[in-house]
């Protein structure tokens, strides 16, 4: 986790400086655990002040819509005691030396920040108070701050930020971990439902995003890659693609087999994206056999049923005794779930833009983790990683496929080769071609519950892919997964499906499937036990306030029983009618990304077996305090749609060691007039507040398929759900 550096005055953590310009609050952010610290020069602005009172607030994270820029910024502003119509919003250049760690993912970044960016502004709030007590010959304690100004409270002088700025440069910073902080009652700004900073930009379609950067003497790319995962180039008609008008140059890249580092392909560079594109279209290019050619869903599907009919190749957990459990429970289900591989799909495909400057680069990249891209151009190009500038731009969609850095070792391979400032930029079948997949899975399950409808028995023999040893990346299950700690007698075991597909984090990494897998299960043993699927819920959940408290893992189950019961009362879950013309509700509860989640989904299924979504309810907790209830808002409903259009729609399928689908035309995602209305209520607790990027998604899935259940009688056990499954 990020935190504050507050070191020996050998390496100052805060200073303030004062100029014409006014005041300057430099404040550094040490590196993660493990990492370097930085030296005491390595300082750069989080707050500046002009003369004029304009307040610029550095947004330390990038942002692809989940509205850190934003937040964060907020937080600062708020302790800084400033009117937030008085801020300006800069987005900081990536440098971990200075603002520590800027990874945006896994629903961490207000998590790690909220203290941090609450000192940045208090400290300088104090600085500011303490510079006109000098001004006023008066003891600090008798001021206070007004928005943009301090307060002497005796005599009611005012001070503005603005002229009172310059007078900083005689004041000491005070130590971050005593200044005090303001109390949640009196907060102006956070709480309060505020516009994203850059919204009017983004309506109006202005230079925002990194496909919009331009260069002086900007050339454009394309690099096409083997449809097979990990084939090289065997030829290209390099000639041909150079014969279109504004082709500069054609040539094949050797690469390596490691999917984040530079594969083989071929690149194509012009004075245009659309004549690069065009002399691409021209290769005719051939490709080397690869042994992943071989690979394909339907022979992952053989290869799950195979493997479940055998001894499992390792276990993960094994409480209590599964077979004595399952013997003696008074009802008995087994069932087989799978969920496919899925693509990101971001709205603004893959794209960098590489200035080759002074031995190094100057990148203009539209990424979550701006430290992974520098370090990784480092890495190829075997230069100091300090060599190279990293501007951090908006990102239009990331849901951890903005986290890799092959589109912009691609892009810096190009500008290096060309001496010259390179945009590649992947067409839409690139993006969804040359993923980092979700995983897809198989859950093999058997479970019992006794007469009183308690869970009894539960196993799942979870069949994934990797190499026998190590799972894929992102297809691991934990061994703290729900109903784990949960159930007495609890057995998972696992077994693994070779790959040579990439995959990598998609939003709400592991919980996206396992939540599918698991709530539905849950839901088919409620209904053999005959129980209210809420009440079965709150059962296994049981009375204990924390399952595992201070352990990695550890699950507050009151914090899940009251999102449960909220979610019914806003839903009207007891009293919701019977099934009827096909129209039903599903409920269920996902714990992931530190937010606990409770969801109801009512449905209509057509006679044709459509499903549609006709409302979601939400109950969130995810801590004390909501910085900007608009994002957070943006976000639960983002993620639920999200969820339900991979439940309806999506998959991606290998055949011949390629993925099969390409644009949108086959790889659908949900359309407005499919949106539900989707109503959320946040539970304020105890607890610091964390991230909503992530947790809202998983439950949507299974609330989803178990009114599904209820409407029709059916059992939706695979992703995408197949309306003619479901046909009257």
């Amino acid at each position: 986790m990020t935190k504050l550096d507050t070191g020996s005055s050998r390496r100052q953590f805060l200073k303030a400086t004062a100029s014409a310009a006014g005041l300057l609050v430099t404040f550094r952010m040490a590196p993660e655990a493990g990492a370097a610290e930085a030296d005491a020069s390595s300082l750069t602005a989080f707050v500046r002040i002009a003369p004029d009172g304009q307040v610029t607030i550095m947004a330390k994270n990038p942002d692809m819509g989940q509205g850190v820029s934003t937040s964060l910024p907020m937080i600062i502003a708020e302790e800084l005691d400033v009117a937030w119509e008085d801020v300006r919003v800069e987005q900081a250049p990536g440098d971990p030396d200075v603002f520590g760690s800027q990874g945006s993912g896994g629903s961490r970044t207000i998590q790690s920040s909220w203290d941090p960016m609450r000192r940045v502004g208090a400290v300088a709030r104090s600085m500011l108070v303490e510079a006109a007590a000098l001004a006023w010959n008066c003891p600090a304690g008798e001021c206070s701050t007004q928005p943009g100004k301090v307060i002497h409270r005796v005599s009611g002088r005012s001070f503005d930020y603005g002229p009172l700025a310059i007078r900083c440069a005689a004041v000491a910073a005070p130590d971050p971990k005593s200044v005090p902080l303001k109390n949640p009652k009196d907060y102006r700004i956070i709480g309060r439902p505020t516009v994203q900073y850059d919204a009017p930009r983004i309506v109006t379609g202005a230079p925002l995003f990194g496909i919009d950067v331009v260069r002086p003497g900007m050339l454009y790319a394309t690099y096409l890659k083997a449809p097979v995962f990990g084939a090289k180039v065997a030829s290209a008609d390099l000639a041909a693609a150079k014969s279109v008008k504004g082709v500069r140059d054609a040539f094949i890249v050797d690469g390596v087999q490691d999917p984040m580092g530079l594969v083989s392909g071929v690149a194509v560079v012009a004075d245009t994206w659309w004549a690069a594109k065009k002399g691409r279209d021209r290769l005719n290019v051939k490709w080397s056999d690869h042994a992943t050619s071989s690979q394909s869903t339907a022979d992952f599907n053989r290869r799950a049923a195979e493997l479940n009919a055998g001894a499992p190749q390792k276990n993960s957990r094994n409480d209590g005794d599964f077979a004595a459990g399952l013997k003696g429970a008074a009802k008995t289900v087994e069932a087989a779930y799978a969920y496919p591989f899925l693509a990101h799909a971001c709205m603004e495909p893959m794209n960098c833009t590489v200035e080759p400057r002074d031995g190094g680069f100057e990148v203009w990249a539209p990424t979550q983790n701006p430290e992974n891209i520098r370090q990784g151009l480092a890495r190829q190009f075997k230069m100091d990683p300090k060599r190279i500038a990293l501007n951090v731009t908006r990102s239009g969609g990331a849901f951890g496929r903005r986290g890799r850095t092959d589109f912009a070792i691609e892009a810096a391979h190009i500008a290096h080769r060309m001496n010259a400032p390179v945009k590649l930029v992947w067409t839409r079948e690139d993006d969804i071609r040359h993923d980092f997949y979700r995983p897809g899975g198989y859950h093999f399950l058997q479970g019992g519950v006794d007469a009183d409808g308690k869970v009894v028995a539960w196993r799942d023999h979870f069949v994934t892919f990797g190499d026998g040893k190590e799972v894929a990346a992102n297809a691991g299950m934990g061994a703290t997964e729900f109903p784990q700690r949960f159930v007495e007698n609890c057995r998972v075991d696992t077994s693994m499906i070779p790959l040579g597909v990439p995959t990598g984090a998609w939003r709400a990494p592991g919980s996206n499937a396992l939540s599918f897998v698991v709530q539905s299960f849950l839901d088919e043993l409620a209904h053999a036990a005959g129980k209210d699927p809420l009440d079965f819920g709150l059962k296994l959940l049981g009375d204990a306030k924390w399952v595992g408290e201070g352990q990695p893992g550890a699950y507050n189950a009151e914090r899940m029983r009251n999102a449960l019961l909220a979610v019914a009362d806003m839903s009207g879950w007891r009293k919701r009618p019977a099934a009827k013309d096909g129209v039903a509700m599903g409920i269920a509860f996902h714990f992931c990304h530190q937010g606990y989640f409770a969801e109801v989904v009512k449905v209509k299924v057509e006679p044709d077996g459509q499903v549609r979504p006709l409302k979601v309810w939400v109950a969130a907790d995810v801590g004390s305090t909501i910085v900007n209830p608009s994002g957070a808002l943006n976000q639960v409903q983002g993620s639920v749609l999200d969820g339900l259009s991979s439940a309806l729609h999506q998959a991606v399928n290998i055949e011949g060691g390629a993925a099969k689908e390409g644009n949108f035309n086959t790889y659908r995602l949900m359309r407005i007039s499919e949106a539900p209305e989707v109503e959320v209520k946040f539970l304020k607790t105890a607890y610091p507040p964390t991230g909503l990027g992530e947790p809202a998604l998983p439950p949507a899935i299974p609330a989803l398929t178990n009114a599904v259940f209820a409407a029709t009688g059916k059992r939706v056990r695979s992703l995408p759900i197949q309306p003619q499954m479901l046909k009257a």
